[in-house]
């Protein structure tokens, strides 16, 4: 049960390649609070809320779709800082809309401006910093595999 929405990305389908990577780039995913994304479920809380954990993971992989159709054949984004509020309780049962918008890039690095809503309540937002990486590189650092 989700939804997303490019807000200035054009030709959606189209890849259009790093020099079309820039600030005011952005993108909306709507999702449904399910009860494996409360606080009581992660661990995080003993309430059935939407878990801060959760909403940063919503955060993190909306930025991550933001810029991905941007990206060279092969490389991806990985989560290098979270800075963020959360602000209010999210019911299970409820949508919520996470929007990322990059705010800058300072050569692999893309900072992101991200918030969250349920309807017009505001119930999170911050600073979210990824690194291009190249996926199978990173991936052998990561394992200690070379190929």
């Amino acid at each position: 049960m989700s939804r997303q929405r490019a807000i200035i990305a054009e030709d959606e389908g189209k890849r259009e390649g790093p020099s079309q990577l820039a600030p005011g780039l952005s993108l909306e995913i709507t999702r449904t609070v399910l009860p494996e994304m409360s606080a009581r479920h992660l661990g995080s809380g003993d309430v059935g809320v939407l878990a801060t954990p959760a909403m940063i993971g919503l955060m993190e992989g909306t930025s991550m779709r933001c810029v991905q159709p941007y990206l060279e054949d092969g490389q991806t984004t990985v989560g290098y800082l979270v800075n963020v509020r959360h602000l209010a309780p999210t019911p299970i049962g409820k949508e919520v809309t996470v929007r990322s918008t990059v705010d800058d890039i300072q050569g692999r690095r893309i900072t992101y401006a991200v918030g969250c809503w349920e309807g017009d309540k505001k119930v999170g937002d911050g600073q979210h910093v990824r690194v291009i990486v190249d996926s199978s590189r990173f991936l052998e650092d990561a394992t200690g595999n070379t190929r």
